[in-house]
């Protein structure tokens, strides 16, 4: 049985044991009905999925892309959080074309905030510290889907001082006049954590951006 088959089964097998109306009818409702829901919390999830993912050997790079892919077409959302829990338990296994292949498929699949965040922690984030790659960014900032966009502002997350925030800055200075709420949410997120080592340069982007909306305004004072 190829990998890909064996963790589908073995997640669609688990997964419905947990459902939970009410739950799901209420996750449903606060991701605006995005995909509707088995139900599971998210420490039930983890804790499936962890006794499952230890139960396989280890996936090629590609096995592991092709298979996020797989739980993202299935219909429930619990499927596609397994998509980036499975990405984050197997990260070793993903090598430096991963995120050309899989990224943009995987950020763009069913693509609202909850996912494409999950995505951006579990795998942006550790992999373009391992595999620096500005050409993706890059394309993925001048993009027209917000998704990505906010992908591309937030890939830095977490790194604190190792930030390199001369290109964060100008990540997020190209989108500085949008009031797309995604969009402008990422670039508050960036500068606030920016400010927590570095007030100087977010007071000085805020100064050279009067127009900046007030979103990320409020987030990148936060700190201040």
């Amino acid at each position: 049985m190829s990998f890909q088959k064996r963790v589908i089964t073995a997640i669609k097998h688990e997964f419905p044991k947990h459902q939970n109306r009410n739950r799901s009818i209420g996750a449903f409702n606060y991701m605006k009905g995005i995909a509707p829901f088995i139900g599971i919390d998210a420490p039930t999830r983890r804790k499936i999925l962890k006794k499952i993912f230890a139960s396989i050997p280890e996936p090629t790079s590609d096995e592991l892309g092709l298979s996020a892919l797989a739980l993202m077409k299935q219909k429930e959302r619990e499927f596609h959080y397994a998509a980036y829990d499975l990405i984050e338990y197997f990260l070793e296994s993903a090598d430096s074309k991963f995120l050309d292949k899989y990224g943009e498929k995987l950020i763009t699949s069913k693509p609202w905030w909850d996912t494409v965040d999950g995505l951006g922690t579990a795998m942006l984030a550790p992999l373009t510290i391992k595999f620096p790659n500005r050409t993706l960014i890059n394309e993925w900032n001048k993009s027209s889907n917000i998704w990505l966009i906010r992908s591309s502002i937030q890939h830095q997350r977490g790194r604190k001082r190792l930030t390199e925030v001369s290109y964060v800055l100008k990540l997020c200075q190209n989108h500085a006049e949008s009031d797309e709420f995604f969009i402008v949410k990422a670039i508050g997120w960036a500068l606030r954590d920016i400010s927590r080592f570095d007030k100087t340069s977010v007071k000085q982007f805020l100064s050279e951006n009067p127009n900046l909306s007030a979103v990320a305004v409020k987030e990148a004072k936060r700190y201040l």
